[in-house]
């Protein structure tokens, strides 16, 4: 989400965690990238210095494992990232997916019907393990030349057939308000996946049932005996909401969605102006 979505906050005075946090958790698009996508130095200085005093840092995206080059060159020390909203986990340094969680395509396709019977005219596409396909009624943002069309039960058929997987899948409407389509699917389908947001237009993000960002970060902290009251987390739309909640500390961005300021006890400023920098500068000095 970008900061001219809902009207920026300005930051209220900011409290800081009752311990010395072990983990730094934080979004990408509209909490630690600006609305031009990039990483401001402030913010690569912040979290080298998290590094430094002993921090792991985890970038935990709704992003698909195909869009991770945007931070590759800001997380080369530890080269991990929870992407696809916690349905998979992948290392910078080789480049691949170590982990995923996926959605079952007969789930997909169960999600798939209940829409298209309660919301005419939603367009589907599916994140795969190994690339983006959709379907023609989808507008994707940026088409790649070499992406499969097809109606999205051929798409899911895949999966059985070749033993692909799903990381997520996308449901798009050009009309309705986002969130009111929100509440709609996880009315209509809940029950056959994790149905969540991240973007500023009517689009969905369905994932495995019980598969989010919290459920992955958790998983990632137990490994290395990280529980979550040494975990400080950021975040701006519901996506993240789950994974706010499990932390031990969470903050949203002074532009978040009003859910998320909702859900949240502290606040740091927008990501226009480097929050998460600010929040881990204080957190360093306290």
């Amino acid at each position: 989400m970008t900061s001219t979505y809902w009207t920026p906050r300005s930051a209220e005075p900011l409290a800081l965690p009752e311990k010395r946090p072990r983990l730094i958790a934080t979004d990408l698009d509209g909490t630690l990238l600006r609305d031009d996508k990039t990483v401001s130095a402030r913010t690569v200085a912040a979290l080298a210095a998290a590094e430094a005093a002993g921090i792991e840092v985890f970038f935990v995206t709704g992003r698909p494992a195909r869009w991770m080059h945007v931070v590759a060159e800001h997380t080369a020390r530890h080269g991990m990232v929870i992407c696809a909203n916690g349905a998979g986990v992948y290392d910078l340094h080789t480049g691949r997916l170590l982990t995923a969680h996926p959605l079952d395509p007969r789930s997909g396709l169960a999600v798939v019907e209940a829409l298209r019977a309660v919301v005419p005219g939603t367009g589907f596409a599916v994140e795969f393990t190994d690339g983006f396909a959709y379907e023609p009624r989808y507008v994707p943002y940026n088409p790649e030349p070499d992406s499969v069309i097809a109606p999205v039960e051929e798409l899911l058929a895949t999966v059985v057939e070749g033993g692909r997987r799903v990381l997520k899948l996308l449901a798009k409407h050009t009309l309705l308000d986002p969130d009111a389509f929100l509440a709609t699917a996880r009315q209509a389908a809940g029950q056959h996946g994790e149905i969540t947001r991240s973007s500023p237009s009517a689009l969905l993000e369905i994932s495995g049932t019980g598969v989010s960002k919290a459920t992955t970060l958790a998983l990632c902290c137990a490994r290395r005996g990280i529980t979550a009251d040494e975990v400080v987390a950021f975040g701006d739309m519901p996506n993240d909401l789950a994974m706010l909640s499990w932390a031990g500390t969470s903050y949203a961005v002074a532009n978040a969605h009003p859910a998320v300021l909702a859900a949240t006890t502290h606040r740091t400023a927008a990501n226009q102006e480097d929050g998460v920098a600010l929040a881990i500068e204080r957190i360093l000095a306290g």
